[in-house]
């Protein structure tokens, strides 16, 4: 009888997560056309022009300060909905808040919001309140969240220079944090750059300020279950309010992302939970019980039948992911029907764990793809694995062979990113994928990406009969990997760079210890402010120049040979979605050195890569009696 294999849950769902489309737009800056047709909904006192939204009125040029500056409301949020949950969502806008001339006093503040809809401000939202509620909908009557940058002390608040998450309440917000020890005056005058990311499953929201041109500092972090403040579709924006004293609010520029998460129960709130269960499980029930009394004997005869003729029959199954996550079962006779007996004519291709062949299934017609892994256990058995069928096969097949266009080539790279997100930190247990590379990303009809053979190396690695390398593939492995041993989402990030320089410049890499390494080259380009010279030719000049720049200055900061010093893949999703989104400062040359722990009784040793193997060098270096952590310095020969 052939062995059961369960095929891994989480390759369906990586897969998933790269074919949804996540929502990104930016604002550079702003026109009075922003307010008109610039995909905008301006009301109150909003104004768009020179650059930059004022949310309350400006100064009048003889600096006086008259009543219609006053108790003044302003709300913006941008004109299509947007998703709040399942997601994870991250915001960048530049504001400017300043006092009147000659006043001495000022406020109240402003406040990035997610609103449950397109509507104005309360009426009585002036002041304190920041047009964000009223006393009429204090409470919770208006499902919303607020960031709110406060600039005047009301006996409820730290100070006048804070910052807060409201929900039902301003009075009694979610959180509140004086900016004082941060450096940072709200009402300076000075352009202030705000972050919030909320992370969908983690359920935390932070916020980071800095003076614009400096380093952005997290001021406040806070857990909020999005699915129990706001519907899953919202609208954002900006709201402000004046009091009985004047203050100008000016928004300069504005960035937004908001990257869908697959679906799951733990993302509803508790009401939506239990009518969720009620309206499954007691149907369920009762018809359970409906049938167990009027068809129990029959069932338990066809029961007995059934578990004969499987157990003498069933070859193999093979468990994957479906819409409604029930694992899809097949034999070996079936799958080799479907391949007509594995034929030659119907292989695909062969890979490092074995040969992939085409098949059709029947009821309703499906083709798949079928990979038979090229190990064999001490009872001879084969393991087969069921995917989803890729029209447009792997990325390897184009690489320097076959042209596709700028737009074609970041989308791929794009869903590629989404994808390890999803593994990495999404997931709800972060897994490794340890084989990152172009033959591995299977592209479908509309050239998405899907990562493929994910987590093969783990499952069979016990496997004694294996005697494909599981570690990962030379070229694509990072380079502590090869002395540690133990794959990490640095090393996961590290493949994924030399799959971005890859697809970018049309040539394949050997890695950074061949001769002339494209590793070196597109690192000396950037040095020489020459990144475009290493685009691939076949794109004749027909892409986005600063969109390339990104792109390959945010893969060769995931090259570094210091794994410490490589970004995390969200920030690299974030650089692909969002222009705005600052870049890894790199130097002008490849690092020559990488610092690997190693269990060593010896001091910090430096030692050239190229003269030792990994086990050479840990051998040499390391002493068996002693457990102590040092570093290794690996030196890198350019």
């Amino acid at each position: 009888m052939f062995m059961l294999l369960f095929l891994y849950t989480f390759l369906d769902q990586a897969s998933l997560t790269s074919v949804i489309e996540p929502l990104t737009f930016s604002f550079p800056s702003f026109h009075p056309s922003s307010c008109t047709n610039g995909g905008l909904i301006c009301m109150g006192s909003v104004t768009g022009g020179n650059g930059y939204l004022s949310l309350t009125p400006e100064p009048n040029s003889n600096s006086s300060v008259s009543g219609s500056v006053l108790e003044q409301v302003g709300r913006v949020l941008f004109h299509h909905p947007v998703l709040a949950w399942p997601a994870s969502i991250s915001t960048t806008f530049t504001v400017r808040i300043s006092p009147f001339p000659n006043s001495n006093v000022s406020g109240d503040g402003m406040a990035f919001i997610i609103a449950q809809d397109n509507s104005s401000s309360p009426p009585s939202s002036v002041g304190s309140y920041l047009g964000i509620m009223d006393p009429s909908t204090q409470g919770g009557l208006v499902q919303q969240l607020a960031v709110e940058l406060d600039t005047y002390k009301n006996e409820w608040d730290p100070d006048e220079n804070h910052i807060g998450i409201d929900t039902i309440s301003i009075i009694t917000p979610v959180a509140a944090k004086s900016l004082n020890s941060t450096g940072i005056d709200l009402k300076s005058g000075r352009e202030i750059k705000v972050k919030i990311d909320y992370h969908g499953w983690k359920k935390k929201l932070e916020v980071s300020m800095a003076y614009s041109g400096d380093k952005l500092v997290s001021v406040l972090n806070q857990s909020i279950e999005m699915a129990d403040v706001v519907p899953s579709s919202v609208f954002i924006g900006f709201t402000a309010a004046t009091g009985k004293v004047p203050e100008s609010h000016q928004v300069l520029d504005w960035t937004f992302t908001t990257i869908p998460l697959p679906y799951l129960n733990s993302h509803v709130s508790k009401d939506e939970k239990i009518k969720n269960v009620l309206l499954i499980v007691i149907p369920i029930i009762m018809g359970l019980v409906i049938v167990a009394i009027c068809f129990l004997p029959s069932f338990q005869k066809v029961l007995r039948k059934k578990k004969e003729t499987v157990k003498k029959k069933v070859d193999i199954e093979i468990r994957s992911r479906t819409a409604a996550n029930v694992p899809k079962m097949f034999t070996r006779k079936l799958l080799a029907k479907a391949t007509r007996n594995f034929s030659k004519e119907n292989l695909l291709g062969t890979g490092g764990f074995g040969s992939v062949y085409k098949g059709t299934l029947q009821n309703p017609p499906t083709t798949v793809a079928v990979k038979k892994i090229s190990a064999t256990s001490k009872q001879g058995e084969h393991l087969l694995l069921v995917y989803e069928y890729m029209p447009n096969g792997s990325l390897d097949r184009y690489i320097g062979k076959r042209s596709l266009n700028w737009e074609t080539r970041f989308k791929i790279l794009t869903g590629l990113a989404s994808a390890l997100l999803y593994l990495h930190e999404d997931s709800g247990n972060p897994v490794v994928h340890r084989d990152v590379k172009p033959n591995n990303v299977m592209l479908d009809e509309d050239f998405n990406a899907h990562l493929g053979d994910f987590g093969l190396a783990r499952l069979l690695q016990n496997d004694a009969s294996v005697t494909t390398m599981l570690a990962g593939t030379p070229g694509y492995l990072a380079p502590e990997v090869g002395f540690t041993g133990k794959s990490t989402p640095e090393s996961d990030v590290y493949s994924f760079g030399m799959v971005v320089i890859e697809v970018v410049c049309g040539r394949r890499s050997k890695g950074i210890m061949e001769e002339n390494s494209l590793v070196d080259y597109v690192w000396n380009s950037y040095g020489q402010n020459e990144l475009l010279q290493c685009v691939d030719r076949r794109l004749e000049g027909q892409f986005d120049e600063e969109q390339v720049k990104r792109t390959l200055t945010a893969g060769l900061a995931c090259l570094h040979p210091d794994s410490t010093q490589r970004p995390k893949i969200r920030k690299v999703v974030q650089i692909f979605l969002n222009s705005d989104e600052p870049l890894m400062d790199l130097p002008e040359s490849r690092p020559s050195a990488v610092y690997v722990s190693v269990s060593s009784s010896t001091s910090t040793t430096t030692t050239n890569i190229g003269s030792k193997s990994g086990p050479e060098l840990l051998s040499a270096e390391s002493s068996p009696e002693s457990h102590q952590t040092d570093e290794i310095v690996l030196q890198f020969d350019h």
